[in-house]
């Protein structure tokens, strides 16, 4: 993986940045600019070295969604900045041939089109002539082998912008902790969790499991999970997974009805949930577990909300963030809605390092690699 500071020349050349532009919108507006933040240092860099820097990017969706909330949000920070409506094609290609050098243009949502995820090597150099060298800078995508992803990274020059070469070297170290070591999975998707799971119980002396994935572990500890959501994982792969003694399920919940929101809630231990109740979030009790492992961790990795964040059931998850930012130890971060919730209240700055990654962060500690990362050499 060759760094964008050995790119040997950068003025006047058109360079292709796939960019962390996959951020929230509410009613057409970003409602966080986390990720488009961790993108600038990659962009400023090239602008000063004069190349034409070309954005291109996707927002989370059905494919019809634009762009043009991030270009409205990233005008603030690059106030030259202007968006193409078109990605490919002679309108691109014009657009790129008039940007003169320390120019940032964005191209719209490569998503709208079928051959970005199909990895269709006709779109891959459809976006590669529009450039002369490619930097990868969007490490939550590189779990996916898309067309913009590593298509374009076997067409042209290839190198790593400083988001992936951060990310990289993190998620590295997380991968050999200082001891004693604490990790924390949160979410849902126990068939996605799994493999990091294994991973990391055999790194880490304590693996501590909220959100809707620990569901899945209670209800194996013989315990009624009510109303809760579970996952139709085999049994007896959870029950495997429960055996090790490394890891640490909630002792304590917060309930209420399937669809309450948060101000309904009631705290109780994993031993009381009612048959019509569902855990939306930990209690108490979990995080006053966890204080003295926190405590005492020199390394803690934290991945994924602990309750239902889109409910409101954030207090599990604040009470934590509270908690590791106070401690001593070399703390990481990550998981799209965490980062964001987080990032909202202003603590994403007292953590070590906060990824940009949600599952690539977890892919990545589950393999070592990531599809993307290898496509740069």
């Amino acid at each position: 993986m060759r760094s964008i500071k050995r790119i040997p020349t950068l003025k006047g050349v058109p360079v292709l940045v796939r960019a962390a532009l996959n951020v929230p919108v509410e009613n057409g507006v970003v409602a966080n600019t986390f990720r488009l933040r961790q993108a600038l240092p990659t962009i400023e860099y090239l602008q000063k070295k004069g190349a034409k820097v070309i954005l291109a990017g996707h927002i989370t969706g059905n494919g019809t969604e634009s762009l043009a909330p991030m270009y409205e949000a990233m005008k603030k920070f690059i106030p030259l900045l202007e968006f193409s409506p078109i990605t490919v094609g002679k309108e691109a290609r014009d657009a790129v041939r008039n940007m003169k050098p320390g120019d940032v243009l964005m191209l719209e949502n490569l998503r709208r089109y079928k051959g970005e995820e199909a990895n269709d090597p006709h779109f891959a150099a459809s976006i590669a002539e529009l450039a002369d060298v490619f930097v990868q800078d969007c490490f939550d995508v590189c779990h996916r082998a898309h067309a913009s992803v590593v298509g374009v990274a076997g067409l042209l020059p290839s190198y790593a912008g400083f988001l992936v070469e951060e990310e990289v070297k993190q998620l590295k170290r997380a991968l050999k902790p200082k001891r004693p070591a604490l990790a924390i999975i949160g979410g849902a998707k126990f068939s996605t969790k799994e493999p990091v799971l294994m991973a990391l119980l055999e790194d880490y002396e304590h693996v501590f499991v909220g959100g809707a994935l620990a569901n899945d572990f209670i209800q194996a500890k013989g315990c009624s999970v009510g109303a809760s959501l579970v996952s139709d994982a085999p049994r007896d792969e959870i029950a495997g997974i429960l055996a090790n003694p490394e890891l640490i399920i909630p002792t304590g919940v917060v309930v209420a009805s399937p669809d309450a929101r948060a101000s309904e809630g009631r705290a109780v231990l994993i031993s009381q949930v009612a048959s019509d109740e569902a855990m939306l979030d930990v209690g108490p009790a979990s995080i006053e577990a966890l204080q003295p492992l926190i405590k005492k961790a020199k390394t803690i990795l934290w991945n994924g909300p602990l309750g239902r964040y889109e409910n409101g059931f954030t207090a599990g998850t604040f009470a934590l963030a509270k908690a590791i930012t106070e401690s001593r130890a070399h703390t990481i971060l990550g998981g799209g809605d965490t980062v964001a919730a987080l990032d909202s209240l202003g603590l994403t700055p007292k953590f070590s390092f906060v990824s940009t990654g949600g599952g690539a962060m977890l892919d990545f500690l589950a393999k070592g690699s990531l599809p993307g990362i290898d496509a740069l050499g």
